[in-house]
């Protein structure tokens, strides 16, 4: 059995999606609301244990999943065409691949921009002033404008962990005191 098989499922799946939505946002020219409604989606997912249950879990019934997810879209005001989309995945019991589906959309998002997606990890949240001399530094380096996704990791203590592309910035004191680790038992 190949275990990546249901990884690349999932994720041929969430890109259907993910193509349809981008494609009919386009033609309604509503990218920039369809960028919005990805923020606040995504950070619906970050915070209610509920919310990733519902998308997840097999207990809810088909009809009981569409329900839900419709009523939380349109508590969150998202685009008619996000609602409808994540109602039909409902009905297909595709929720579990809806963030395989942001993930998309966003990169999506960003080629059509021109931009380039850096995922920046800190021990604590970013300052405005700090994500934006980040932003211009890594656009320097990558030639391309740099939209960052920040998340929190308060175990990295310190620094950053930098994701742009196949390449991977780690100055987290979290590493540096397992390379250090590793260093001091090489030396026994």
């Amino acid at each position: 059995m190949d275990v990546s098989e249901p990884a690349s499922i999932s994720t041929g799946i969430a890109h259907r999606y993910a193509t349809a939505v981008f494609e009919l946002s386009k033609d309604e020219g509503a990218l920039d609301q369809l960028s919005g409604d990805l923020d606040t989606l995504e950070a619906a997912l970050n915070e209610s244990a509920d919310l990733r249950d519902l998308i997840r879990s097999p207990i809810y019934s088909r009809e009981a999943q569409e329900k839900a997810i419709i009523a939380v879209a349109e508590k969150m005001e998202l685009s008619a065409t996000l609602r409808n989309v994540l109602g039909l995945m409902a009905q297909k019991r595709r929720l579990f691949v809806v963030p395989h589906m942001i993930r998309d959309l966003r990169d999506m998002l960003s080629k059509e921009r021109g931009e380039v997606q850096a995922d920046v990890i800190s021990a604590k949240a970013l300052t405005k002033t700090q994500a934006e001399k980040l932003s211009k530094t890594l656009a320097e380096r990558v030639g391309a404008k740099i939209k960052i996704n920040q998340t929190v990791d308060e175990s990295l203590i310190g620094g950053l962990v930098i994701k742009v592309g196949s390449r991977m910035i780690d100055t987290s004191i979290k590493s540096k005191l397992a390379h250090l680790q590793n260093s001091m038992k090489e030396a026994r």
